[in-house]
C-alpha cells in the first residue's frame, strides 16, 4: 500500500511540472512514427504486387512448357501445334491477372533445328501504372522496378524416334 502511494504521489507531481514542458510533444511523436510506419507499410504492398505476378509469369511459363512436350512428335506441323499449346496455357494461366494491368505479352516460340521450347511472359513497368501508384521522393521511386518484368522457360523437345542414354 505504501508503495502504490508513493507511485502516485510521483506520478501526480510530474503531471504538475510535465505539460509546460511537453506541449505537443505527443503529437510531434506520432508525426515521426507515422511517417515511417507508412513507409514501410507501402513498401511492402508496393513491392508484393509485381512479386506475385513475376511467381504467376514463372508459374505459367513453366506450365505452358511442361504441358508442350505431351504433343506428339509425328504429329503434321509439329512446330505450330507446340506454340499453339503453349500460348493457349500461358493465356489460361494469366486469366487471373486483372484486366486493368495493361501490356502482358504471353510468347511461345519452337526452335525446329535445336528442338527448345521457349515461354515467355514479358510485362512492362508502365502497365502496373493503372493498379498501383508509383511514389516518387526526389531521387526515390517506390517501387523500383525493371522496365520488364520477364520470365521464361524453355525445354529441349527430344523426339520419340532419339533413344536416351544411346
Amino acid at each position: 500500500m505504501m508503495i502504490l502511494l508513493s507511485i502516485v504521489r510521483v506520478d501526480a507531481a510530474m503531471k504538475a511540472i510535465l505539460p509546460k514542458k511537453q506541449k505537443g510533444a505527443a503529437a510531434i511523436e506520432f508525426a515521426l512514427v507515422f511517417v515511417i510506419f507508412f513507409a514501410v507499410l507501402y513498401g511492402v504492398l508496393s513491392y508484393s504486387l509485381p512479386l506475385l505476378l513475376i511467381q504467376s509469369f514463372n508459374n505459367a511459363t513453366s506450365e505452358a512448357v511442361r504441358r508442350s512436350m505431351a504433343v506428339d512428335p509425328a504429329a503434321p506441323d509439329y512446330k505450330t501445334s507446340v506454340e499453339t499449346l503453349a500460348k493457349s496455357v500461358l493465356k489460361e494461366k494469366l486469366t487471373w491477372v486483372p484486366a486493368a494491368v495493361k501490356g502482358i505479352i504471353p510468347n511461345a516460340t519452337f526452335d525446329l533445328n535445336t528442338r527448345i521450347l521457349t515461354a515467355t511472359v514479358t510485362l512492362p513497368r508502365e502497365g502496373l501504372s493503372s493498379i498501383m501508384p508509383v511514389l516518387k521522393l526526389g531521387v526515390i521511386t517506390v517501387p523500383d522496378l525493371p522496365p520488364l518484368l520477364t520470365a521464361q522457360s524453355s525445354a529441349q523437345l527430344v523426339p520419340l524416334s532419339v533413344k536416351l542414354g544411346q
